[in-house]
């Protein structure tokens, strides 16, 4: 992407991390929701948490400003902030709304640093710090998420996989993620799809059968998804500058959900 630029994180984070990045918006950007929760410095000073989204929204800065961030995978954030994702939906707040002293006494580094290299450096060490500091991520978000990147499974599935009754899975999903899990499924596909057709080799593929390959039923069940999430048609999604949240680093391997979870 011209105006987003990301950044592999260390092989130690990437349970954790999607990645890191850096950005000079050019006015107005679309993104799409993608299920993760970004930490963002802007170039007045702030860090920012941006909270899941249910639907595309619009960042408008002044052109030319300068980001950078760190992408933490779904799920993870909420834990390490001390925040349920439910109260981040939807919302952009200040990381000092959320941590108190300790982040402004960050936001000022941050701001204080050289370059955008040297401020992601700090954003990702104050990453690991919360990672440190906590018992790392939950292990049926991470094992939620790989489920529903591969595949499109039922809720009842999903909840009978994890050892937990329905009502459990969407407490806990809510907390972790900021909605139901069927909400959830419907943004990791719609994701699925654009990694599929940003693939390297699959440029020869059309809607139709990414469709299939995403997981929709058919060509029309993505194009009503792609509308309702990204506010596009999925020819207009691809054609765009929107980022997907698949950046550099592997995703976490395959591991059954740790005894307990029901708990």
């Amino acid at each position: 992407m011209a105006w987003y630029r990301p950044v592999a994180v260390a092989p130690e984070l990437r349970d954790a991390l999607v990645c890191g990045w850096t950005a000079q918006v050019d006015g107005v950007e679309l993104l799409v929701p993608d299920g993760c929760v970004d930490v963002m410095w802007l170039a007045d000073g702030r860090v920012v948490v941006c909270g899941p989204e249910t639907s595309a929204w619009p960042v408008v800065v002044p052109k030319g400003t300068d980001a950078v961030g760190v992408r933490f995978r779904p799920g993870v954030a909420p834990g390490l902030l001390g925040t349920p994702a439910h109260l981040l939906l939807d919302t952009r707040v200040g990381l000092d709304d959320v941590l108190g002293r300790g982040a402004r006494a960050l936001a000022r580094e941050v701001t204080d640093a050289g370059s955008a290299e040297a401020r992601l450096d700090l954003l990702t060490a104050a990453a690991q710090g919360w990672l440190y500091d906590h018992d790392g991520p939950d292990p049926l978000a991470l094992w939620t998420v790989r489920v529903l990147s591969r595949r499109s499974s039922s809720i009842a599935e999903l909840a009978d996989g994890a050892g937990l009754t329905d009502r459990q899975l969407q407490r806990r999903s809510r907390a972790a993620f900021g909605y139901p899990p069927s909400m959830l499924r419907v943004i990791l596909r719609l994701q699925r799809f654009m990694a599929l057709a940003r693939a390297p080799g699959n440029a020869h593929l059309g809607l139709a059968e990414l469709a299939h390959l995403a997981g929709y039923s058919d060509q029309a069940h993505l194009s009503h998804d792609c509308r309702r999430i990204a506010s596009s048609t999925p020819s207009e999604l691809l054609q765009s500058q929107v980022p997907d949240w698949h950046g550099p680093g592997s995703v976490v391997d395959d591991a059954p959900v740790p005894a307990g979870q029901a708990a």
